[in-house]
């Protein structure tokens, strides 16, 4: 790392086992030899040594490449011999066994690692697109769940405000009948004019004055019995019979002239 703009780098027959995390940051590279070493794996930003034209890989333990590869454009030249390679990708290397053949497998590896690329770029944006889509889903549907609770909402306010509408039309109206009610028993109607029935006096009063008027005819029956006594039997000489009886003569007197008073008025009316 601390020759940056090194161009050609043998690490042959030294049993490394990987590469360093920074090793790729000698982009300037152009030839690289890792032959004959047990390399597992290549770094994953293997393809920022853009500038690689010249690779040797032979006899590691390599089995894929990483996709970044498909970004070394310069690369011409690849050996890959000797590495337990998937089956796939030895096919499309094919042999090195002479300048020509490991050109072509630079070629093919190139052609391969971008087809491989292509298809996780595809993938990728088909996961994007099915997750755009997923999000795009559960938005969809968190809205419609919000506009189902607004308009549940909007409904239970609308049945809680007809309910006290109600309730308040039922209490106006007991209100108004409990007001007929009480006006009806405070004010009694009254009966037409026209009717020729007269009306029925209570009837403690008309009781209150039968007993009046018993009592007054048992009076006036004593009255009359003490006058006949008076009158008829030698009671007359006693004083109280005295008093009776000229109680009962200025009483018939007044009746009397009660009566010829009363014959003069009608007298003068009709003249």
């Amino acid at each position: 790392a601390t020759l940056p703009k090194a161009t050609i780098l043998d690490l042959s027959c030294n049993n490394l086992i990987s590469l360093p995390s920074d090793f790729c940051s000698l982009m300037h590279l152009v030839k690289l030899d890792l032959s004959k070493n047990r390399l597992q794996q290549l770094p994953l930003d293997f393809g920022r040594l853009v500038n690689l034209q010249h690779l040797d890989l032979l006899n590691n333990r390599l089995v894929t490449l990483p996709v970044s590869f498909a970004q070394l454009k310069n690369l011409k030249w690849l050996d890959l011999k000797d590495n337990p390679l998937d089956p796939v990708l030895a096919k499309v290397v094919g042999d090195c066994l002479d300048e020509k053949q490991c050109k072509q497998a630079a070629v093919k590896v190139l052609q391969h690692m971008k087809a491989i690329q292509s298809e996780q770029d595809r993938q990728r944006q088909q996961k994007l697109q099915a997750e755009r889509e997923m999000e795009k889903k559960r938005e969809a549907e968190q809205r419609a769940k919000e506009a189902q609770e607004r308009e549940l909402r909007k409904r239970e306010k609308a049945e809680e405000k007809e309910r006290r509408r109600r309730e308040y039309d039922a209490q106006r109206a007991a209100k108004q009948e409990m007001e007929k009610k009480t006006k009806k028993e405070t004010v009694q109607p009254r009966k037409p004019a026209s009717s020729s029935r007269p009306p029925q006096p209570p009837r403690h009063r008309h009781s209150w004055s039968r007993s009046v008027l018993r009592v007054l005819l048992y009076v006036l029956l004593c009255v009359l019995l003490a006058v006949a006594a008076c009158k008829l039997t030698e009671l007359r000489h006693q004083p109280l019979c005295i008093s009776i009886s000229t109680l009962f003569e200025d009483v018939v007197a007044a009746l009397q002239n009660h009566k010829t008073l009363q014959n003069m008025l009608q007298q003068n009316s009709q003249q």
